[in-house]
Parts: structure tokens; C-alpha cells; sequence
């Protein structure tokens, strides 16, 4: 689902929101998101999952076109684990689609 898509879906759930309350809404639960990992807090929703920061040291990598070797810098990446019940209600539609 997408940003927009997500700010349709909650005007149409709750009609007192109009489009630019729903999309004000999404903008600070995304901001407040993103300033608590910037923060190194992790972030629980329970029932849905975990976000987290992941560092990646630097390393040594290598140009698929070429072959010369090439130096990738460190990073931190964000990173999502489902909880339980996000993946067994997952799990659960998936099988009664089969």
C-alpha cells in the first residue's frame, strides 16, 4: 500500500477526518516514526511488529559491470520485524487462498 492509498483508506474509514487531516495524521505518526529510530529507540507496535536500525560496517565490494573492487561505506539501515500475530494472520489468509 502506498502513502496516498493509506490516506485514502483512512478518509474513507473515518469520515470526520477529511483528506488533508488524514494526511497530516500519516505525516506525524511517519515523522515521529523516523525521529525516535534517528533517536536509536526502537520502535514495538504490538501485534503488527518492531522497526530498529541496523548498522552495516564498511566493506570492500566489487563493480558487477566491471570486476574492480570498490569501497562501500557504512550505513545504517532501518529494519522491520513482523510480530507474531501480523505473521500468522499473514500465514492464515495465505493458506485459505491456496
Amino acid at each position: 500500500m502506498t502513502r496516498s492509498k493509506l490516506i485514502v483508506r483512512l478518509s474513507e474509514r473515518f469520515p470526520q477526518l477529511g483528506a488533508k487531516d488524514a494526511e497530516k495524521a500519516v505525516d506525524v505518526i511517519l515523522d515521529t516514526m523516523t525521529n525516535a529510530l534517528l533517536k536509536g529507540w526502537r520502535i514495538e507496535i504490538r501485534g503488527f511488529g518492531s522497526f530498529s536500525l541496523n548498522h552495516r560496517p564498511s566493506r570492500m565490494g566489487r563493480n558487477p559491470k566491471s570486476g574492480e573492487q570498490v569501497h562501500v561505506p557504512e550505513k545504517w539501515a532501518p529494519h522491520f520485524k513482523a510480530g507474531k500475530e501480523l505473521r500468522e494472520r499473514v500465514d492464515n489468509c495465505a493458506r485459505s487462498r491456496a
